[in-house]
């Protein structure tokens, strides 16, 4: 009999079987599930710790990749898993997200969820496996959250919505599209796409919703047959005696002061107030100034009271914070070409919300390797974002980018990405870098706009400019107001953050957090098209500062161009050892990329060492053709029929001893010519099934001023040209052929 009491459940998304066990591993934490769909696994943990006095909620997500699930080694130098990489950051913040709100308000235990990977197939993603293991985690565990969450991704694949689509389809989707919710309501969604309809989000969501509830009921059943009881928490409780005392003694004086425009002076006036409040209703005995018993009782209701007052002016009487409209969007300057030396910057300023974005443009050796579960390897354009402590008034540690910094950066990439050209068209790296200087709002929204105007500053063809404008919710009862461009204080008390980015024909990212149930589909058709309208005037007002991409890439940003040559010409271009394309690089300092389709790309800091090291590369791989001009060719062997000489790197043809010294016979070609010697001459017959050139000199009066044809037909005097005799390239004297043999060792000096 098996030491395991082992409980399974399955269910059936959008066709295919998700399954949920517990009670085989992990037994000694709150809760454990390992979550599964064809081969890929997730382990996924809920654990309550220690009671922490604290007036917030202790939560930690951890999504912990390890290489092996997918039969990977670590690419770092130790091989072994470091801090979290950027998928795992991500999913680690969408599990999060919906289920935060869920937690009872007082509790303050220590609790951390954890999703590792087991397996990965490569088929069905660990990401949405994740968001739903680690909900069934917690409806197993002693942990009270009441309601379960389920997840599901909806993709639009050739014009068909698809429910989880299998990974290799997820880069050809034209909407990936993550929702989370519970059986009453969607709670978070992630989307990127390729400019979509606001219908055909609502049209998503209505079938992500379906799937969901059949997951809800699948971890439902699970909790009924291993659920653990629950902890019992007391919520606690505002003294409705001192809330009203603080509305009478206070309102009038919190009134005024949420109504201050600018907010730091406005957080400053209610802070006032509060401190008043504090001192006359939690008054210490002796040097005490704040009793600290009564202190928390002040302090909840003080909160409690500015909540109602903003809530109910915004919601009832339409009257916002700072004396907007419910659509109005706060004054917009930007500006672009800040930053001289950058390739292409731009400042976008929103109210009290200001960001600067940077372009930096590099070689595609430069591309970004992606070390992690999934089956992308490289990325050839990225956007970071950074939220220092100044942008908020703030002093405090910068220590690299916290997970917050790393989710809006992913954000703003997702609406971007549709519009970066692809290589073909723009052979660049493009690293985009938003860095946040003022916030009151809405920074990852800024950084998009930002991100966009700094892209066409540039010079990158960008498909369309993109913009972001943020939207949010207040719902008292049934009145409920839907509000463009939010403020800080709006997203802190309202009910939902919802993140809209695109360009004028449709929306290339989406992000939404819900905090209540009561958001119906009527309500979010408010909110897309009020968001729709809100990016089409904030576009307006990018366009004041660039409208469109700029046709000259900044004189600062490496000097890019593509050519296409004779794939047997390779070796021509490389030469022995890789001798020549060193010295070409060193020449005209360039890198040069060498694809074996014969794609060569050539960076430099300038667009003239560019030109001069293509054409280079031309002269060396082109085909010689009857009547072309070497003036500085040089002579490499002689013999006893004539003089070998190179006409580029790798292709050599034969002077004839008889055009050695035109109108006179010469007994021997090292009387008039030694090796070493830089010499004039002009094609004048080729033999392409050879492989051989003929030359004569220049200056030879038998051919000045004649055509490739006559040149032709009065040949060379050489009569292996002509069908027979002694060779002039490819022949057995140890040169080499017109087909650029000499250079074809085949080491690939250059090449990627």
């Amino acid at each position: 009999m098996s030491m395991f009491d082992v409980r399974r459940v399955s269910t059936q998304v959008g066709g295919e079987e998700i399954s949920f066990e517990t009670g085989k591993l992990a037994r000694q934490a709150g809760g454990a599930v390992v979550v599964g769909a064809g081969d890929t696994m997730v382990l996924c943990t809920a654990t309550m710790g220690n009671l922490r006095d604290v007036d917030f909620l202790p939560l930690t997500v951890d999504v912990e990749e390890k290489h092996y699930a997918a039969g990977k080694v670590p690419g770092s130098f130790f091989r072994r898993e470091a801090r979290a990489g950027e998928k795992a950051t991500l999913t680690a913040r969408m599990i999060d997200r919906p289920i935060r709100p869920l937690f009872p308000k007082g509790w303050h235990f220590e609790t951390q969820l954890v999703a590792q990977p087991l397996s990965v197939d490569h088929v069905h993603p660990y990401d949405i496996l994740a968001m739903n293991g680690a909900s069934a985690a917690l409806a197993i565990s002693p942990i009270p959250v009441a309601k379960h969450v389920g997840a599901v991704r909806i993709g639009k694949l050739d014009g068909d919505f698809v429910v989880n689509p299998e990974e290799e389809s997820h880069p050809e989707l034209e909407m990936d599209l993550i929702v989370s919710g519970s059986d009453e309501a969607i709670l978070m969604v992630e989307c990127g796409a390729d400019g979509v309809s606001e219908a055909e989000v609502l049209d998503a969501l209505d079938i992500a919703h379906s799937e969901i509830k059949t997951l809800i009921a699948g971890m439902e059943e699970l909790r009924e047959k291993a659920g653990k009881e629950k902890v019992e928490v007391d919520a606690p409780q505002v003294d409705e005696a001192l809330l009203e005392r603080i509305r009478s003694d206070y309102g009038r004086r919190l009134d005024e002061a949420t109504q201050v425009p600018e907010k730091l002076a406005r957080q400053d006036a209610i802070k006032a107030v509060e401190e008043q409040a504090l001192a006359e209703l939690a008054a210490g005995e002796g040097e005490v100034e704040v009793d600290p018993e009564k202190a928390p009782e002040v302090t909840r209701a003080f909160a409690k009271l500015e909540k109602d007052v903003i809530r109910r002016r915004i919601a009832v009487d339409k009257k916002r914070p700072d004396g907007r409209q419910q659509d109005e969007i706060r004054s917009i300057e930007t500006e672009v070409d800040l930053a001289p030396r950058v390739h292409g910057s731009a400042l976008f300023t929103r109210g009290e919300t200001q960001i600067l974005s940077s372009v930096a443009l590099g070689t595609t050796r430069m591309d970004m390797k992606v070390d992690n579960l999934g089956l992308q390897e490289t990325k050839r354009f990225w956007h970071h974002y950074n939220f220092p402590p100044f942008s908020v008034g703030e002093a405090g540690f910068m220590r690299g980018p916290k997970r917050r910094d790393i989710g809006h950066g992913a954000l703003a990439e997702r609406a971007l990405a549709p519009t970066i050209p692809d290589e073909e068209e723009f052979p660049y790296v493009i690293r985009v870098v938003s860095d946040t200087l003022e916030s009151n709002g809405s920074s990852s929204m800024g950084s998009v706009c930002a991100s966009s105007m700094a892209l066409q500053a540039a010079g990158v063809p960008v498909g369309s400019p993109v913009a972001g404008v943020a939207m949010g919710l207040i719902k008292e009862g049934d009145d409920y107001v839907v509000l463009t461009d939010i403020a800080g204080v709006e997203d802190h008390l309202g009910d939902m953050d919802f993140k809209v980015a695109g360009s004028e024909d449709g929306i290339t990212a989406l992000q939404m957090d819900i905090k209540i149930t009561g958001v119906t589909f009527e309500i979010l058709t408010d909110a897309l098209e009020q968001a729709r309208k809100g990016r089409l005037f904030i576009l307006g007002k990018m366009a004041e500062a660039i409208d469109g991409p700029r046709e000259q890439l900044s004189e600062f940003a490496p000097a890019i161009r593509t050519i296409k040559i004779d794939p047997e010409k390779i070796g021509a271009v490389i030469g022995k050892g890789g001798e020549t394309i060193r010295g070409m690089q060193e020449e005209f300092e360039a890198e040069i990329d060498i694809d074996d389709d014969g794609t060569v790309r050539v960076y430099a800091p300038s667009g003239a060492l560019v030109e001069a090291c293509i054409a280079r590369i031309e002269s060396m791989t082109r085909e010689a053709e009857v009547g072309d001009h070497f003036p500085t060719a040089k002579v490499v062997k002689t013999t006893t029929f004539g003089a070998f000489v190179e006409l580029v790197k790798g292709t050599d043809g034969l002077l004839h001893i008889s055009n050695v010294k035109p109108g006179e016979r010469v007994d021997t070609v090292e009387s008039v010519l030694s090796q070493g010697d830089e010499i004039d001459v002009t094609v004048a017959e080729v033999d392409k099934e050879r492989g051989r050139i003929g030359l004569r000199l220049s200056t030879d009066p038998a051919i000045a001023g004649k055509s490739a044809e006559e040149l032709q037909k009065l040949g060379t005097g050489d009569p292996t040209m002509g069908g027979g005799g002694r060779g002039n390239g490819g022949g057995g004297r140890g040169r080499e052929r017109l087909d650029g043999g000499r250079g074809r060792d085949r080491e690939r000096g250059g090449r990627r």
